[in-house]
């Protein structure tokens, strides 16, 4: 998942410390939400430590009522995809759906480089990735399969018939 939408409202913040906007707020909760109603809740949950993706994932915590731990891992912030592919193989192996938050363009990236598929991954943005591995430690460019792919504006159209985005 990537972070949701971020205020750049305040310049004198650095890019670590900006915090969510309005519409980030309210899309954090709308993913956590539709992670339960589509039965993607996960049992482990790792995140880049910044403000914003902090932020986003408080509120898809208390959206989808997630109860476990919480890890908030450095190396998510302005990773490479190489860096992201290492968090992932580093993941425990008691996880068996794992929720990454993090940033572009690594979202993307990472996205391409286990699925070979190419999608766009605006704020908010969740894709549910089938890894055909049988320990996080396995994962490889191209062992996943992209299952499904989550955008909170095309979501709230189809759900509620309301743009998100704006």
């Amino acid at each position: 998942m990537r972070h949701a939408k971020s205020s750049w409202s305040d310049s004198s913040l650095s890019d670590f410390e900006r915090p969510l906007n309005e519409r980030g707020r309210r899309a954090a909760p709308f993913m956590g939400e539709l992670i339960v109603r589509e039965g993607l809740l996960p049992d482990h949950v790792v995140s880049s430590p910044s403000k914003r993706t902090k932020e986003t994932v408080e509120l898809v915590v208390i959206a989808s009522e997630y109860t476990g731990d919480i890890c908030f891992d450095s190396r998510i912030f302005e990773a490479t995809v190489g860096e992201l592919m290492e968090v992932l193989v580093d993941l425990p192996d008691t996880a068996e759906r794992a929720l990454v938050v993090g940033h572009n363009p690594a979202s993307e990236q990472i996205v391409q480089t286990l699925t070979g598929a190419m999608e766009a991954m605006p704020t908010a943005a969740l894709a549910v990735i089938d890894l055909k591995v049988d320990s996080w430690a396995n994962i490889a460019p191209g062992s996943g399969e992209l299952k499904r792919f989550f955008r909170p504006r095309d979501e709230a159209r189809r759900v509620h018939g309301v743009d998100e985005g704006k």
